[in-house]
């Protein structure tokens, strides 16, 4: 097999699966290459909320990104299905953003004046509305914003789904290969050198999350990236306990199938550390039952950590190195790397195509906080 590509596409997660799978859609020859097990960080550790209007208060451009990429999922899944035959999970019941306080009671009756403003669907519920439809909530939520268009999917699913997706239209997937370092030529990207010898390509896609920042410094590249370790921990009851989403500050609850149902997340900064700690799970214990006193009675499955790559302003890397052309970079997702997804990869391949992408990517150029080493 030819060791030479149209694009190569370092990292198994779901932006670059995202990536590869629209490239192949528009009939390129691709490589994608994964140091592990495809979906093994951050991509399969994720609870999938699109919570596209909950986690994003104010209208700026991640917030125009994320609705954009949310749109998209309805006809992904369908795509998704037929080429793999993988269900995404994808579940539109409706997200609750509650308020324990009656500042946030405050805060978020002016976030909902914001979105509706912007044309979105939100509104506010009181205590009682919100118990009316999620019985099992507690009496200490004061009420909620409730976003009828912010769904969830399956992380793991959507990452598989996309790669085998990918895979099923011709892209070339291997795992156990990690990438050293970069081929050029001049000021252009010719290839890259890893652990199984060199592969070429004048088009080369880094989305390798967190560790993103290590593999470009040898380009003379410091990304203002850190890392920060999410736990989760799920359990299962045999009723259903909740049918929506429910997100507050400091802890999320996401139903699944089968009564399952997703509890997270911990924010701890600067680390690689995938350790699950008592301390994070205990904590979330106790946000989680102060929502929903019933999941007390739950039944326990498993915990689990992920590493999410941050930036500095808390806007992603979407562009082409600055320096080296035909390197592209899409990293700093922190927790909307599921949402954004479906238009991380449409934009990136427009970028390698030299097309307009559909979005204004200057807020999220490479170069806009960035430290050069050379």
């Amino acid at each position: 097999m030819s060791d030479t590509y149209d694009a190569i596409v370092i990292g198994g997660g779901v932006n670059g699966g995202s990536t590869a799978y629209n490239l192949a859609k528009r009939g390129k020859k691709v490589l994608l290459l994964e140091k592990d097990r495809l979906a093994s960080k951050a991509s399969g550790a994720a609870a999938g909320m699109l919570a596209a209007q909950a986690e994003l208060d104010e209208d700026g451009p991640l917030f125009q990104l994320a609705k954009k990429s949310r749109d998209l999922f309805q006809g992904l899944a369908g795509e998704i299905k037929t080429l793999s035959g993988i269900d995404i999970e994808l579940i539109n019941k409706g997200m609750y953003k509650v308020a324990l306080t009656n500042e946030q009671v405050k805060e978020y009756k002016q976030i909902i004046s914001i979105q509706q403003k912007c044309g979105e669907t939100v509104q506010w519920l009181t205590g009682d509305e919100v118990r009316s439809k999620e019985p099992n909530l507690s009496d200490a939520i004061l009420g909620a914003m409730y976003i009828e268009k912010d769904g969830q999917v399956s992380a793991p699913q959507l990452t598989l789904g996309l790669l085998k997706s990918a895979a099923a239209i011709g892209v070339d997937i291997r795992e156990y290969i990690s990438v050293d370092s970069f081929l050029f030529e001049s000021e252009r990207v010719s290839g890259v050198v890893t652990n199984q010898g060199n592969f070429f390509s004048e088009n080369i896609i880094v989305t390798t999350g967190a560790w993103s920042k290590r593999l470009l410094e040898d380009t003379g590249l410091q990304l203002e990236t850190y890392p920060v370790k999410g736990e989760c921990f799920s359990v299962v009851s045999h009723q259903p306990l909740l049918s929506g989403t429910i997100f507050s500050h400091g802890c999320y609850l996401v139903p699944k199938k089968g009564g399952r149902i997703i509890v997270g997340a911990t924010v701890k900064p600067n680390t690689f550390n995938q350790q699950v700690t008592v301390d994070g799970i205990s904590s979330l214990m106790d946000k989680a039952k102060k929502l929903m006193p019933s999941i007390a009675e739950a039944e326990w499955e498993k915990a689990w950590a992920g590493i999410r790559p941050q930036t500095f302003d808390g806007l992603p890397y979407l562009g082409e190195h600055p320096i080296y052309q035909g390197l592209f970079i899409a990293t700093g997702h922190f927790r909307n790397g599921i949402l954004l997804a479906p238009i991380t990869g449409e934009v990136m391949a427009d970028l390698v195509e030299k097309k307009q992408p559909s979005v204004d990517l200057t807020p999220f150029r490479i170069n806009r906080t960035l430290k050069t080493l050379v």
